[in-house]
């Protein structure tokens, strides 16, 4: 295969969309191909910072994609965890279908060999199917449940019928980064890629890398928290296992920090490299994202898992069903409850033996170089 293939990656709107093409696409630009990778303009800077060409799919949010119907109409997240999950995946809907729209003008004057697109990146396989081109469906993290395709394709169903499909396009190949021991039972079947762990970098200081005499816990509600999203989840994490005699780390965006340490002389707060932090830690406090879950795994690392969202929760309950993690759902994520997890996990070796183990079976997968030739070969084939 000659270095001429064009590869166009198509994230979403988050932060987590990106990182985790970003192994893949950067092992197809090191091979010397044409790579584009597509995103909300908002999150076009996180590309960027990843030393990938960005292309915008569109000057709206995802959150906007999420909570505002076609017609403008104001969106109320449903309670039902199912609706909540299809719901969901008619926001991923809007978002292909304008999407959509940005990705033909791109292919009229840089027409991709091969579309990669993040597992809710719909727009892509519709592309794909439009160019006549192989389309890859790349796994975000430990999977996404069946409901958010079922809701897709009710906002979608135009879209299809134009290209004549009443279904998602099927994709040539699945990319899973997910270790097979901990992968869904009803995932498709397709390759198993090693996880590197990757996401905004900061300078390296020495604490991040030594490990401590102390016990060190990290504690984290994800990238997006902001003061409008999850902050309250996270101060009231940092307050309950703060109450125990651990050095306790913060990973959360830098301008929530001083407010996060404050009357906290000792507690290291902001922005932070968990691939390079976690294995120095001996717990890590979550939301039940899963690109931070797997960062986890990677290290070695047990965890206390805290979903706050339906659609993470199944991937929580492998993690505790395979004994690398404990998870407690909402109504039972009491101060007490979160306490009482902690010191178990920090005291019973078996939980980190168990994610020590999910961490070798990582490592022993096929790297993002190795799975980018099966991948070449699709356009070759």
């Amino acid at each position: 295969m000659g270095s001429s293939l064009r590869m166009l990656f198509v994230a979403a709107g988050s932060p987590a969309t990106v990182f985790a093409l970003v192994p893949l696409a950067t092992a197809a630009r090191n091979a010397g191909y044409d790579v584009f990778m597509a995103a909300t303009e908002e999150m076009t800077p996180v590309v960027v910072g990843a030393g990938l060409p960005a292309v915008s799919l569109t000057g709206r949010t995802m959150r906007a994609y999420m909570f505002t119907d076609d017609d403008g109409t104001e969106l109320t997240l449903p309670a039902d965890p199912t609706e909540r999950m299809r719901f969901g995946g008619r926001g991923f809907g809007r978002l292909a279908s304008d999407g959509l729209e940005s990705l033909r003008a791109l292919s009229d004057v840089w027409r991709p060999d091969v579309v990669v697109g993040g597992t809710l990146s719909f727009a892509a396989g519709l592309l794909a199917r439009h160019l006549g081109v192989p389309y890859v469906r790349h796994a975000w993290d430990m999977g996404e449940p069946l409901d958010m395709d079922i809701g897709a394709v009710g906002r979608l169903a135009g879209e299809l019928s134009r290209l004549g499909l009443t279904e998602l396009p099927e994709p040539d190949l699945w990319v899973h980064i997910c270790p097979p021991s901990l992968l869904a039972p009803e995932a498709a079947a397709g390759e198993a890629m090693r996880f590197v762990p990757t996401g905004r970098q900061r300078l390296t200081e020495p604490w991040m890398y030594t490990r401590p005499t102390k016990p060190r816990v990290c504690v984290t509600a994800g990238s997006r928290v902001s003061r409008e999203q999850d902050l309250g989840l996270l101060e009231g994490l940092v307050a309950q296992v703060g109450s125990l005699d651990v050095e306790l780390v913060i990973a959360a965006p830098d301008e929530l920090a001083p407010a996060l340490a404050e009357g906290r002389p000792h507690v290291r707060a902001g922005w932070l490299p968990l691939g390079t932090v976690l294995p120095t830690c001996d717990v890590l406090v979550h939301a039940g994202g899963g690109q931070t879950a797997l960062t986890a795994l990677h290290a070695g690392v047990p965890q206390l898992v805290l979903p706050n969202m339906p659609k993470l929760v199944p991937h929580s309950r492998r993690l505790t069903e395979y004994g690398a993690a404990l998870t407690l759902l909402p109504g039972e994520d009491t101060p007490d409850a979160v306490l009482e997890a902690c010191r178990e996990l920090l005291s019973v070796p078996s939980y980190r033996k168990r994610s020590q183990e999910v961490a070798a079976e990582m490592a022993a997968l096929p790297g993002p170089a190795e799975v980018l030739e099966v991948v070449a070969d699709l356009e070759a084939g």
